[in-house]
């Protein structure tokens, strides 16, 4: 019994040990498989987390894009807006400019610098001996002491005599390129003056020009003061002619204006995030229309304005602007100049006017400009004055030609043959022209009727060859004979010019003053005829 008891106890440990291994056995696979699980787990949150990371970041780098996208349509928006402004305030923006030429500006005042010495050429120190020390004391009984003094006083002296020899060359060299530079800056020096003075010359004669109305020097000044008017840098070619009748105190100007294409045609920009497109909302016709207009009034304005406030001569009485568009005819492909704005402003009346406060289509209407009805489809205007007889350089060229063609000279004629050709042009011109007598005429030297129903009626026309201005009381007989005739309007034709005064007189009324200028234009256009006038 002793012995299966025994037995018992160690199959009860072997036992209790298998079932202990067994249990250590299985903790260890459980563990193996919490460890496989956490770390299956910890990878899968890993992934998840990174998955989670990269669609947030795709969703901040849409987020910003989409901002992007936003901010670029708004930025397209606002120079939009700036493009608009800016052609809204072309004739603001003169008003704050003080336009008159300042001739002390264009003097030069500046004297030439002082004369300043280079480094390498200021005199330096001059070398000083070494000194030697005597032997003193016991030193002076040792043998050689003083032989070794001697030796050392005269090696001192030697190498001093060297020193000052190298100090005198170099200051020698110093010198002389110290004088070389200055030669050099006196040259340049009077060379400035020279210049300063021969360029301050210059602007005191064109000042007193200008200032006693010298032709060239009151079209070379209105010329600077155009220059000087600063507009938007894209489609403004600000080019102009110039020219100036000093009889008529009349300042000519044939003024470049932008293309209608000036006007942004895009009025609004938006962004589709469907289509991740900034798409184009085009501006109605209508406002093109609208702002090319307001952009062809005011540079009209703004150019009479600034030639007015800059006239310090009082040299321009009258201030006549035709504006033209340079550009390509789509029907021809062949370059042509448009006028599609022509206005006369007399100077007494212009200058009161408040250019800040009023509507500029009104304002215009009121100075009797001949404005296009649709500038930005380039439907022209006949300019009050033909530039090209105005200005005396271009009448040189035409002298240049007449060997080669027939221009009669009108003040070669008659005045009853200058009357007789001007019944003529206007009978050519579609009106039933009659030439009155010269006896009694009552100042009428025409009557001519316009067949055309509502709008016609009967015109009187006189006709003056002369050499000087017509002044306004040829235009008050001419009114006055068109009242007693009972015509419906009157026309005053003349070779010369027409003061302020009569242009004034017969803005409101049904009168129409045709210079020499313009006779030209119609005896090119309606007759044929080449002439020329020359006094």
């Amino acid at each position: 019994m002793a012995r299966r008891s025994g037995f018992e106890s160690f199959l009860k440990a072997a036992a209790r040990a298998s079932a202990t291994a067994e249990r250590e056995r299985q903790r260890a696979v459980r563990n193996q498989l919490t460890q496989a699980r956490q770390l299956e787990r910890h990878a899968r949150m890993a992934r998840n987390q990174q998955i989670r990371d990269m669609r947030e970041a795709d969703k901040l780098a849409k987020r910003e894009y989409l901002e992007d996208r936003i901010a670029e349509t708004s930025d397209l928006n606002s120079e939009l807006s700036d493009q608009v402004e800016e052609l809204g305030g072309i004739l603001a923006h003169t008003l704050a400019v003080n336009d008159k030429i300042n001739f002390n500006g264009l003097r030069r005042t500046e004297t030439f610098g002082a004369f300043k010495p280079l480094a390498d050429t200021i005199p330096g120190e001059a070398p000083a001996k070494r000194t030697v020390a005597a032997p003193s004391g016991l030193s002076k009984f040792f043998p050689g002491s003083k032989r070794k003094y001697q030796e050392n006083l005269a090696q001192a002296e030697q190498d001093f005599n060297a020193a000052l020899v190298k100090f005198e060359s170099q200051e020698h060299a110093k010198r002389e390129r110290l004088a070389a530079l200055k030669q050099n800056y006196e040259e340049r020096k009077k060379q400035y003056e020279a210049e300063q003075q021969g360029r301050n010359a210059e602007v005191d004669a064109f000042e007193a020009s200008y200032m006693s109305k010298d032709v060239d020097a009151v079209v070379a000044y209105s010329e600077m003061v155009l220059a000087r008017s600063e507009y938007p840098a894209e489609g403004f070619p600000q080019k102009y002619k110039v020219a100036y009748n000093a009889q008529s105190s009349e300042l000519v100007v044939e003024y470049d204006l932008p293309e209608p294409s000036v006007v942004p045609r895009v009025a609004e920009y938006k962004y589709v995030k469907s289509k991740d497109e900034i798409e184009t909302k085009a501006r109605k016709p209508t406002e093109i229309k609208q702002i090319y207009q307001d952009v062809v009034a005011s540079i009209a304005l703004r150019t009479i304005h600034e030639l007015m406030e800059a006239d310090q001569a009082d040299a321009a009485v009258l201030v006549t602007f035709t504006g033209v568009v340079d550009t390509t005819d789509p029907a021809t492909g062949r370059p042509i100049r448009v006028p599609v704005i022509s206005v006369r402003a007399p100077k007494a009346d212009f200058t009161s006017i408040r250019l800040d406060k009023v509507d500029k289509a009104a304002c215009l209407k009121n100075l009797g400009a001949k404005v296009s009805a649709r500038p930005d489809e380039l439907q022209a205007v006949k300019p009050l004055v033909e530039f090209n007889m105005v200005d005396p350089r271009f009448i040189d060229q035409g002298e240049a030609l007449s060997g080669l063609e027939s221009r009669p000279n009108l003040m070669d004629m008659t005045p009853s043959e200058f009357e007789v050709l001007v019944a003529n042009l206007f009978g050519k011109m579609g009106l039933d022209s009659k030439l009155t007598r010269a006896s009694r005429d009552g100042g009428v030297d025409a009557v001519a009727f316009d067949t055309r129903p509502v709008l016609g009626g009967k015109v009187v026309i006189q006709a003056k060859r002369y050499k000087n201005t017509v002044g306004v009381e040829a235009v008050r007989d001419l009114y006055g004979t068109m009242m007693n005739e009972g015509a419906n309007k009157g026309i005053l034709v003349t070779t010369s010019s027409y003061g302020a005064d009569a242009y004034n007189f017969s803005k409101d009324k049904p009168v129409e003053l045709i210079d020499g200028g313009g006779l030209l234009f119609l005896l090119r256009e309606h007759a044929g005829v080449a002439a020329r006038i020359a006094v």
